[in-house]
Order: structure tokens, then C-alpha cells, then sequence
């Protein structure tokens, strides 16, 4: 699975942005994908996921009210809606796709793929 994520920038504190993450290769397995973020010098974070289904969300209680997780029809598109933006939301986005791999008699395995990031800006 290959994962490209676009629509970072930079924008001013209260506006929007809109993040796109497009899959390619076998979405076979893939039980989630969500979007994490990092900031200079802290770790990466979960932002928001969503179930293969589309039928489940979780989000951190950072974004909660502002953020929203989508997928689109064929599953090979996620986006993330980021209303009300602040100064503290500026961080690299990563694009996530978390697999299932289901092994005949061993337990199943688990793999992350990652895209390459996106840069988002929020100025004050």
C-alpha cells in the first residue's frame, strides 16, 4: 500500500484546510487509516482514525468539534476537515493505513504503512 497525502499549507489561526490522503496497491487487510501528526520536537500523535467501514471514528480531544475524518466511496481516499485552525494544530500530517495480516495457525500480524507527510502551518 502506497499512501500520498496533499492540502497542507499555511493559513491563519481560525481558517480551514482540508488534507487528502490517496492509497494505491491492495486495500486487502486494511482494518483502519487514520491521520497523525508531529510537531518539532514531540512525538507523532494520533489526530483521528477511521474504521474500514467508515462506520467508526476517534479523534484526539485536541481536535474534537474542529476536526473531521472522512473516506471516500471506494476506500482509497481519506480526508481529514480541519475547521478552526490554531497555531498549536502546526505539525507535519501523516497519512496512516494499518493492516491485518491474517496468518493460517500463527497469530495475525499487524503492519503500519505511512505516507510522506504534509506540512501545515497555522499562523497567529
Amino acid at each position: 500500500v502506497q499512501l500520498v497525502e496533499s492540502g497542507g499549507g499555511l493559513v491563519q489561526a481560525g481558517n480551514s484546510l482540508r488534507l487528502s490522503c490517496a492509497a494505491s496497491g491492495s486495500m486487502f487487510g486494511i482494518t483502519a487509516m487514520g491521520w497523525y501528526r508531529q510537531a518539532p520536537g514531540k512525538q507523532r500523535e494520533l489526530v483521528a482514525s477511521i474504521t474500514s467501514s467508515g462506520r467508526s471514528t476517534n479523534y484526539a480531544d485536541s481536535v474534537k468539534g474542529r476536526f473531521t475524518i472522512a473516506r471516500g466511496n471506494d476506500k482509497k481516499l481519506m480526508y481529514l476537515q480541519m475547521n478552526s485552525l490554531k497555531p498549536e494544530d502546526t505539525a507535519v500530517y501523516y497519512c496512516n493505513a494499518h493492516e491485518l495480516r491474517v496468518r493460517l495457525g500463527l497469530p495475525p500480524d499487524e503492519y503500519d504503512y505511512w505516507g510522506q507527510g504534509t506540512q501545515v502551518t497555522v499562523s497567529s
